[in-house]
């Protein structure tokens, strides 16, 4: 039968086998298949097109916090928040993506948050706010973390950092 020497022998190569199959590499991924959102285009007469600022004080938060929303004629938006402290720099998120609008709600979809693509399935990337108001220079929009009322600004303005 076996000796010692060749049970031992036998038993350290059914061990590596057992490793070795365990460190085997697994086989590389599929094309990750990404849906796509297509922007629709605005009248260029909307009224909503244009480069709107909001500047509020949150309960709780030390600072002001800046929401800057640009809707194009072309269909995208850019949505941009930032929080200022003092001398502290600024915190911020900046998103883009697509925006329309239905009756007196204005929709809000990002494709991208700071730069890296989102997930489009998850309801956190869709903002709806009800339009409350729109004359001239000011827009007052309701969503969920309250209103903003903003002011139309020069196309071109950004946040400044």
């Amino acid at each position: 039968m076996f000796s010692r020497r060749n049970s031992v022998s036998f038993l350290s190569l059914a061990a590596a086998a057992l490793l070795a199959g365990c460190a085997s590499k697994a086989p590389p991924p599929g094309p990750v298949k990404t849906a796509s959102v297509v922007c629709t285009a605005r009248p260029a007469n909307d009224p909503l097109v244009g480069v709107w600022l909001n500047v509020r004080k949150e309960k709780g938060i030390v600072g002001e916090m800046y929401t800057l929303v640009t809707l194009k004629s072309d269909g995208t938006m850019e949505y941009g928040e930032q929080l200022k402290r003092g001398r502290q720099p600024p915190q911020g998120l900046s998103e883009s993506g697509c925006w329309s609008r239905a009756s007196q709600t204005l929709v809000l979809r990002s494709t991208q948050s700071n730069g890296v693509p989102v997930d489009l399935n998850d309801p956190i990337y869709i903002n709806r706010y009800a339009i409350v108001s729109q004359a001239g220079k000011r827009l007052v929009l309701r969503g969920t973390d309250g209103t903003l009322a903003a002011r139309r600004m020069p196309d071109g303005y950004r946040l400044p950092f």
